[in-house]
């Protein structure tokens, strides 16, 4: 009811404005619903007025400022929860919009360019591409275009964490932990550290020694920061039916820490790479659009409370949405590059000009080092022209096609990913800005399965770090499209923020918290439907 009152309100208070551009470029894709119809069936549905949001959304639309009133009843109709499972919906194949990638499923499946791009915008993203894969060196080196390299790191290139574009994994057996790292934090102390996180001048606070994430590897003459450890302890779920499953709970602790102690309250929470296919679309769905679903107080008691996580662009320092990372704490794509230069490699760009990386005034020896800045190049080791070719890349990787959207296992699966309530959280589609900055992610019907907002899910999956608005309970909902590729891109089915999930059945059943009604649904539910649910994911 509080969705359907909202898109009613939205649709009433818009300034029609001439359009004739078709969602996706076809014609004749929805009807237009007329306005008096909207205001009939507002004056029956209408509810109390929907509380304030926590945290100041003050400066964002709470409308989108981008359609025509048509428009926005073409998109209100489109992005209309399913009643029918006979079925697929018009368009859900192409769940990247026009963008979505058609060519062969292989381990390259999220590497592809967006479909919809120029032939000249091509030529970007390859070049993007080579610096996203570009190995960087330490300084002083002959390579002078490539100096910079830590000097405290956790991989040489973009591509070293982000494999093949896709999702990371915890180190098992003998495998290195380059695609996981810990995120060092911890809460303020000081009646001026308060203050700062108070106005969001900061998410949290760095440890003091080891800065905001543990680096493992270092340049030559210097020793990396310590090394992650997890163990597992094994717990055992009986299922409804009767069925056991298995759900391995990891412990972390550093090993080896070559600068001293950590400051006692600082926190570890570990990360695994997420994909990167289709993050241009999501940076161009409306703010109004998610601010629409979050519900922080409950009004409605379905046990759904999703917050907003509201930071600060590093640039402007205006308060905006995040929607990108784990906790939601980043707000744009150039961003999100910038801290990843910064943090995982140890290379200064104009958005974050540190060019030891995370080192830390306790660490004078990582200072004492030679850093990469040519003379030549500019003040930063990566200038506007690499951030410009890798967030070009990073925006414009396509979400593949689905597959196997006829079968009826696939239908069957969907419809219990609906009845359970997995929809609350994991919206099934957006209808991107019309007046993006790229045309190739404008106005594109889209299906990332995600809210982008916050979500407590309980002490099970908790990592106590605190992450701007994001309590140690919170996560954001992870996006959907492309989970069922994981195996065939990545080689592995590891899940979750930290991969302690073994499949995407152990990923449902750690759900708690906001997710626990539809985590108990799935465990209650007979094993034909739980597999038909794992099929339809499978099918994303």
């Amino acid at each position: 009811m509080r969705r359907i009152v909202d898109l009613l309100r939205r649709a009433l208070r818009g300034t029609p404005e001439p359009t004739d551009q078709p969602l996706n470029g076809m014609v004749g894709l929805f009807w237009p619903i007329a306005r008096h119809l909207a205001v009939a069936a507002l004056l029956v549905t209408l509810s109390p007025a929907a509380p304030a949001l926590a945290g100041d959304t003050s400066g964002l639309p709470a409308t989108r400022t981008d359609l025509s009133e048509q428009d926005r009843a073409r998109v209100e109709a489109i992005t209309r929860p399913t009643t029918d499972f006979s079925k697929p919906e018009e368009y859900e194949l192409m769940q990247g919009g026009a963008g979505t990638s058609r060519k062969r499923v292989n381990a390259d499946a999220f590497s592809q360019s967006s479909a919809n791009i120029t032939f000249e915008e091509e030529g970007t993203f390859k070049l993007g591409n080579a610096i996203f894969r570009k190995n960087w060196v330490s300084s002083p080196s002959s390579t002078q275009a490539s100096d910079g390299l830590g000097p405290l790191f956790n991989a040489r290139a973009c591509q070293s964490c982000h494999l093949k574009d896709g999702r990371g994994h915890p180190p098992e057996g003998n495998a290195d932990a380059t695609s996981m790292f810990l995120r060092l934090a911890r809460e303020a102390s000081t009646e001026e550290e308060k203050a700062e996180r108070a106005a969001r001048k900061v998410l949290n606070f760095p440890d003091p020694t080891y800065g905001s994430q543990l680096q493992d590897l270092a340049v030559p003459g210097l020793a990396g920061e310590g090394r992650m450890r997890i163990t597992y302890a094994e717990r055992p779920v009986t299922l409804g039916d009767g069925t056991k499953v298995s759900l391995r709970k990891p412990s972390y602790a550093v090993d080896d820490l070559a600068y001293g102690p950590m400051h006692p309250d600082t926190t570890l929470s570990p990360r695994v790479t997420p994909a990167m296919i289709g993050l241009g679309l999501v940076e161009q769905i409306h703010p109004a659009d998610i601010l629409a679903k979050a519900d922080p107080d409950d009004r409605d008691g379905d046990g759904i409370s999703g917050r907003p996580n509201m930071v600060r662009d590093a640039l402007s320092g205006e308060l905006t949405l995040g929607r990108l990372g784990w906790k939601a704490q980043t707000p744009s794509i150039r961003q999100q590059s910038a801290d990843a230069f910064a943090g995982d490699i140890g290379i200064s760009t104009p958005e974050k000009p540190q060019h030891w990386g995370d080192c830390t005034k306790a660490e004078k020896a990582c200072l004492d080092m030679p850093n990469g800045v040519q003379e030549r190049l500019g003040p930063v080791e990566a200038p506007p022209p690499v951030m410009d070719l890798v967030t070009f890349y990073s925006q414009n990787l396509a979400v593949p096609a689905r597959r196997d959207i006829n079968k009826q296992s696939v239908l069957a699966g969907k419809k219990a990913f609906y009845e359970m309530g997995c929809v609350s959280c994991h919206t099934p589609k957006f209808v991107t800005r019309r007046d993006a900055p790229n045309k190739a992610q404008s106005f594109q019907l889209i299906w990332p399965y995600s809210d982008f907002l916050l979500h407590d899910m309980g002490e099970g999956l908790a990592d106590g770090q605190a992450v701007g608005d994001a309590t140690g309970s919170e996560w954001r909902t992870p996006p959907l499209w492309g989970v069922g590729l994981t195996k065939r891109v990545n080689g592995h089915t590891f899940f979750l923020h930290d991969g302690r999930a073994r499949n995407l059945t152990e990923a449902i059943l750690w759900h708690g918290g906001e997710g626990q009604k539809a985590r108990d649904r799935f465990a209650a539910a007979s094993a034909e439907e739980r597999d038909a649910l794992i099929k339809f994911l499978e099918s994303l």
